[in-house]
């Protein structure tokens, strides 16, 4: 019995040893360290190619690193694997974002949007860049819907807020673009983008 339980206990100590070892491409992830989180990813997936869990941390590293190209090449490749995947469609669409393929952007932070659940974690990421996609392209009106459910979603970014106020501002409504240039200030008082553009539109409304 003895002898049993030195055995168990050298195989659990082992075992633990071994898990604490293997690199975690997620926490790389979090960490910041983009290049090392690939390399664990692309070994990930080469060992299981339907490792969808890898191929998302791998396409939020790529895209996260400037790799936006391959990115996205990545990501279409990944959805093919889980096409119904939500995670896959949000970093796909701000692949194509960033590459300033702004239509077919738009389209995918749509379907991201229609697919996934209201309280998903990259639903207000997916409204500000809609909203700044409409900048872009001049639909200050469209923007300012954009951004207005980006900040809904997720009230404490002061930059959000500070773009909120730009497309308000761009598509006239003075009024709304200092409330949102103000609580973009409330929130940080260092910015300067959202401070000259309070002045803006305060002169405005003089």
């Amino acid at each position: 019995m003895k002898k049993l339980f030195i055995i168990c206990t050298f195989f659990l100590s082992f075992w633990s040893l071994s898990s604490q070892s293997k690199p975690d491409a997620l926490v790389l992830y979090r960490q910041g360290n983009y290049p090392e989180a690939i390399k664990i990813c692309e070994q990930e997936i080469a060992v299981n190619p339907k490792n969808v869990d890898s191929y998302c941390v791998l396409c939020w590293s790529l895209v996260r690193n400037s790799q936006y190209a391959e990115g996205e090449m990545r990501a279409i490749e990944a959805r093919k694997v889980a096409p119904g995947d939500v995670r896959l469609m949000e970093i796909l669409a701000e692949a194509k974002y960033y590459q300033g393929k702004n239509n077919e952007a738009l389209e995918m932070f749509r379907t991201y949007i229609a697919n996934a659940p209201a309280n998903a974690a990259r639903i207000g990421n997916a409204y500000y860049y809609m909203g700044e996609i409409y900048i872009r392209q001049g639909k200050y009106q469209h923007a300012d819907i954009s951004m207005t459910m980006s900040v809904y979603t997720e009230p404490l970014v002061d930059i959000w807020w500070t773009r909120c106020g730009y497309a308000r501002e761009m598509a006239g409504s003075y009024s709304s673009a200092l409330e949102a240039y103000s609580k973009a200030l409330e929130l940080k008082a260092t910015n300067g983008d959202a401070a000259r553009g309070k002045e803006r539109v305060a002169a405005r409304l003089r």
